[in-house]
Parts: C-alpha cells; structure tokens; sequence
C-alpha cells in the first residue's frame, strides 16, 4: 500500500493515508515523498473527503471486544456511501492497462526477485516501472511508474481485501509470469495447499496465449498448477532438465539455456535461493529481449533490497576492541522455509563463526502456530536461537524444545537484548528476522553490545 501510494503520488494525485504502527523503511519512503500518514482509522477522517477511498486488506469488519467497530473509518465510509476500491483494483485500473507487467509470484523470493528483474530491465535501458515489497537498494523507492512499457509488480496471493476474497494477483494480468516456487502459508485465509494451487492456476488463466510462464523446475506443487491447464508458452529454471540452469555455487555461476551457455553471473550474494531468484530474472528478461548476458552483467551491480540480509552495524565488543567485530543483520525471514533458507546462505559465507539466529513469529500464519514444529529444522544452521514470544497462543519453549539448551525464549525484545549481550562472542553474525518492525531490535541490539556486552571465555 506504501508503494501503490508513491505511485498514485508520481501520476499527480494528492495522497494521504492512515494505517497503525507503520515503521522504516516504508514509513521513512512516505516521509521523504511528503504523503501525510495519519495514525489509526478514525471515521474523522471523512472530513479530507476524497475523490477515492483505496482500502488495503489489513482493514475488515471486526469488532473489539467492546462491540465497537475495529474500523470506524471503513464503517463510516460503508454508511455514508463513499467511493471504495482496492489497492490491486486500483492499479490495475489505472496504471497497469496497456503496460507488459511481469508479474512475480512465488511464496519466497517474490521482493528480491521483482527488484532483480527491475533491475535488469533498467539496466538494458527499458526503464520500467515497478512495485516492489521493500526498498530496492538500486532504486531507493519500492515503486515508480517509469517511461518504458514494462512493468514490473510483486504479485502476492494474499486476499485483496475484505470485499474480494481472490488473491491480489489475480487483478495484474501479466504478460510474463514467474512461479517461483510455493508452499503452505496464509494459513489465516487458505485451508491447505491445494487452495493456494488453485489461486496460482487462476493467475495462469490471466495470461495470454502470446504471454510467458516461467516455473520453477524444482517445485512439485507448481507442476501440478501446470496440470490444471495452461494456455501460455512455458519457461522453466532450476532443474537439472529446465530452459535455464545454473552450473556452479551461488556467488560465480554459469547461466545455461537449454544446454549452452549463454552467461556468467559473479555478485555478493549468497545462498542457492539467489541463484534461483536470478535464474527467474533473468529469464523472464529474456522475454523482452534482454540477452542473458545482459542480465547478468546487470546482476552484478545488484545491491539486494532492504532487510534482505541487511547489515544493520558491526560494532567491537566493549573491552574488546582488538578481536574481531559482531555483525547484526536486519532479514525478512518469517516463514520456517525462508528462515532456514537464509540461514543456510549465511552459513556458507561464513563458514565456521557463530550464528546467533533472533527470530519473532509474527505473520499470521506462525501466530496460530501451524508450522511451529518445523522451527527446530528451520534454525539448523544456527548456534544459537532466540525467540521472542510476545502474543503467541501457542508455547515457544515446547516446541524450541528439540534444540535444548541452543534455544532461548523471552516475552519481550529488551530481555531477548539481555540474553545476546550475556552470550554474544567477537566475531559472531545476528541475524534478527521478522516481518515487522521487531520493537526496534537492530538499534538496541547494536547499543547495548558496545555498551556493556562480554564475551564468553
């Protein structure tokens, strides 16, 4: 919604907005582009008497426990009969008709991808327009229209708001497609997997028969998407026998199509997850005719996206200002895949120094605790784990339990700040991963290690 209002900003509309808790680096892209956020739902809000009211899915019809409405401004909206639409309705409406949107779809990966492939797609002088779920580090904002006919847009299958139950990508139309990959998550709105199948087969049905879909080789639940019918040339990546594959580690790779190679990508980052996410890019760049070559020579010039494994600070221990530094992360990692994933290419760059893994279960999906059992595999990788577990409904330490004494737990983010400092060694990696502000974690963390913090012997 932050980006879908940059870009309603950009095509010279007056933009306001309100929402509750709003934190960096959105709440910091609002601020610099002077869009007024308003702090809560108010139905006084009315007064500003809008041409539209554009409604993001975070917004419901739910009471508080005192039968008041949760929010007012919806319910005045609702009862005075003012004009209402959704973000994903909106855009497609009124910015995305008569563009080439390639749309990035995918459980993982979706917000690094989409700034690759915008990235690319600028590189080569397309100059594209995009929307992106963070802040690419190449660009400095998450969305822009651009001059080009293409565009590029996150597509997430996440409802689109409490008046359309479909996923929002459904409303994109895409000309090129990527499926990622895909697994079980959302588990407040979808029952199983074959629920979300069913979403992403109805993104297929969008694309035209002069379109593209590029699939992931390797994920069998989007060969069964496949099944269920597809009426658009297929592109695959990632499996021994795709279209596009990689030879070689994460960090200098070999780019074949179907068989010959047609690139080599050399960056910084790590883990096979990027290697992935690149092969995607690149080869839905390919549809719009940027060479493989191409994409890749713009590949390594990349800078990633905020909070993917952002480094936050390094800071010498107090007293110890000769030894090496602590390096604290900023990730987005919230979903048991995601946070192993990320862990595992931290693991490779680092090799045998301590990973201090700081994880909050905030999406809804680990708030009802479905997948709590797959944290212990999750944090593998990790010599230590911290979880906070304000607000969950379920016992944190039962099922860390697996992990014995390499597992902590406290109910807040200042004791988890107390139980790092009391452990935390020269030269170890903190990663913090949520999908949330995380209570400001990174700068207390990276204060209180140069304050006070003592390393073991």
């Amino acid at each position: 919604m932050g980006g879908l209002a940059a870009l309603a900003r950009e095509a010279g509309h007056r933009v306001t907005g309100c929402d509750a808790g709003v934190y960096p680096p959105m709440s910091e892209q609002l601020r610099d582009l002077g869009i007024e956020v308003m702090q809560g739902f108010g139905a006084d809000q009315t007064a500003l008497a809008p041409d539209m009211y554009v409604v993001g899915n975070v917004v419901s019809r739910a009471r508080q426990t005192d039968g008041s409405a949760k929010f007012p401004l919806m319910e005045a909206i609702l009862d005075q009969g003012l004009p209402y639409t959704s973000g994903p309705q909106w855009l497609a409406e009124h910015l995305l008709a008569g563009r080439h949107v390639l749309a990035v779809a995918g459980t993982h990966g979706k917000t690094t991808t989409t700034a690759m492939l915008s990235w690319i797609l600028e590189h080569a002088g397309l100059q594209p327009g995009f929307l992106v779920g963070g802040v690419p580090l190449n660009f400095g904002v998450s969305a822009r229209l651009g001059q080009g006919a293409a565009f590029v847009i996150e597509a997430d299958e996440y409802d689109t708001a409490f008046f359309d139950k479909r996923s929002k990508f459904v409303h994109y139309r895409p000309r090129t497609a990527i499926l990622n990959n895909l697994e079980f998550d959302h588990a407040d709105i979808f029952d199983n997997l074959q629920a979300i199948e069913r979403q992403f087969h109805h993104l297929l049905r969008t694309v035209p028969s002069n379109g593209r879909v590029l699939v992931n080789g390797l994920e069998e639940s989007l060969a069964r998407v496949l099944q269920m019918g597809c009426w658009s040339e297929v592109r695959s990546f990632g499996a021994a026998v795709s279209d596009f594959t990689a030879q070689g580690g994460p960090e200098d790779f070999v780019v074949l199509q179907q068989g010959a190679q047609v690139a080599r990508v050399q960056w910084a980052l790590g883990g096979v997850h990027n290697q992935l996410n690149a092969l995607a890019a690149i080869a839905a760049a390919e549809h719009l005719g940027v060479s493989p070559a191409r994409a890749a020579l713009a590949l390594q010039a990349f800078e990633n996206v905020k909070r993917r494994m952002e480094v936050r600070g390094r800071v010498a221990l107090a007293g110890e200002q000769t030894m090496p530094l602590v390096t604290v992360y900023d990730d987005f990692a919230h979903h048991p895949t995601a946070i192993r994933t990320t862990l595992d290419g931290l693991r490779r760059q680092v090799g045998t120094a301590r990973i201090l893994a700081v994880f909050e279960p905030r999406s809804n999906t680990m708030k009802l605790g479905g997948m709590k059992a797959q944290l212990p595999w999750s944090l593998e990788q990790a010599d230590l784990a911290f979880c906070h577990s304000g607000g969950l409904g379920w016992d944190a330490h039962e099922a860390l339990a697996p992990m014995g004494a390499r597992a902590r737990v406290a109910e807040s983010v200042d004791t988890l700040v107390e139980q790092l400092c009391a452990v935390v060694q020269a030269g170890d990696h903190i990663v913090c991963m949520s999908n949330g502000g995380f209570g400001g974690i990174h700068a207390k963390l990276l204060a209180s290690l140069a304050r006070a913090a003592k390393p073991l012997p």
